[in-house]
């Protein structure tokens, strides 16, 4: 079918479910209710940031696609959606009679009838990607994604560097995803939040009677990740006295659990995460030596967002997507200040940070389209603020 050609349901799968993402709810109510989807299950989104999300819960065929969404860019929903679901058919929304495809053109009106037309992979931008669950094209983030993909499918043990906030979490399940393990379980501990008395127990499991209120064996979380990935987060909150047991699993490849003699072995790919600087650990004698080397065969250093200013606003529509979504409110969209500022600010908790900024802009914004600089936090955005009322007057 070549592109600018109305498509037809034929070539979209065969469960007959789809997708409609569209900021404008008069656009999706006109796809949803034309004749040649009679009979199909229609779903439908308010923006490219919740479409993502929605493929992530449910299965379809077909995904149509808004040439002019109000949070994301549409190219870049549609590689996504292309990259994370190779099966899943994407086509865009168009006016009837639209053969254009530079901004504002084939935008659907109430005078104007929707048209699906065949999408095409030139609309992605050269030499850009993004991983399962990221957002952001950034020069800082391709070098993640690259050095991400490099090492996903090996079982190379990964060492994830940076400040809180910036999505190392999201990284270790990238590799996972991306690797022969997705299939396998992708196992989660936070060493900074057990208390080290439970933290053996914890990841090596017990037997019936290793302590007080044992009463039955139990496999620890590295069991409970047998042929899949381990993802010990907060590594640099280990104990001195858990390090030397991680490191003999690590060498050996072997459990004991607390409590037994029993030798147990597992086929498990670790994945480390750390916002402090582990070497300077090392030299503090707080961190063992031959586990840290153990560990840093292959860093990964997440940038922090300061350095990403690039991918604030990406990353400010993609929440504001998910929040109308939640919410079931039309979508809503920065003004040119909020924008400014938003890129101004120094963000010390990273996205995790501008997040939170953003929900609570959204709460704050009520009934309004716009989310203006009034909406978000102060004092600690007026000297942005400031700088951007004193660039404007000149």
């Amino acid at each position: 079918m070549a592109a600018g050609a109305t498509a037809g349901w034929s070539g979209i799968g065969t469960t007959g479910r789809f997708l409609v993402a569209s900021s404008d709810p008069v656009v999706r109510r006109r796809v949803l209710d034309a004749p040649e989807f009679s009979g199909r299950e229609g779903m439908e989104v308010c923006g490219g940031a919740a479409a993502l999300a929605k493929l992530r819960e449910v299965t379809c065929d077909g995904v149509m696609l808004d040439r002019n969404l109000a949070d994301l860019d549409a190219g870049e929903v549609a590689a996504m959606i292309q990259r994370e679901h190779p099966d899943i058919e994407v086509l865009w929304i168009e006016a009837e009679g639209s053969e254009g495809r530079d901004e504002g053109e084939g935008r659907v009106t109430n005078g104007t009838k929707p048209k699906i037309v065949e999408w095409k992979t030139e609309r992605e931008a050269p030499g850009q990607e993004t991983l399962p669950g990221m957002i952001g094209t950034s020069a800082a983030m391709q070098e993640v994604y690259r050095l991400t993909r490099m090492v996903a499918k090996r079982d190379t043990t990964v060492l994830i560097t940076g400040e809180t906030g910036t999505g190392k979490e999201l990284v270790a399940e990238a590799v996972h995803k991306l690797s022969p393990r997705v299939k396998q379980p992708f196992v989660v501990v936070n060493c900074a939040a057990i208390p080290e008395a439970l933290l053996e127990a914890e990841l090596f499991g017990h037997a019936r009677g290793a302590f007080t209120g044992a009463v039955q064996s139990r496999l620890g979380k590295i069991h409970t990740a047998q042929g899949g990935t381990l993802f010990l987060d907060e590594i640099g909150e280990l104990p001195l006295g858990m390090q030397a047991k991680l490191l003999r699993f690590l060498q050996s490849g072997e459990v004991q659990r607390l409590g037994s003699a029993d030798l147990h072995r597992v086929d498990v790919r670790v994945i480390c995460a750390t916002n402090v600087n582990l070497s300077a650990l090392v030299e503090a004698k707080q961190f063992r030596m031959d586990l840290y080397y153990r560990l840093e065969v292959f860093p990964i250093g997440l940038p922090s967002l300061q350095v990403r200013e690039d991918d604030i606003e990406k990353l400010a529509g993609h929440f504001l997507g998910l929040l109308s979504e939640e919410s079931g409110m039309p979508a809503k969209r920065l003004s040119e200040e909020a924008q400014v500022l938003l890129k101004r600010r120094a963000w010390p908790g990273n996205v995790r940070e501008l997040q939170h900024a953003m929900e609570r802009a959204f709460i704050l914004s009520g009934e309004d389209e716009l989310l203006e600089a009034k909406h978000f936090p102060r004092p600690a955005m007026e000297a942005a603020h400031r700088e951007w009322v004193r660039r404007d007057v000149r």
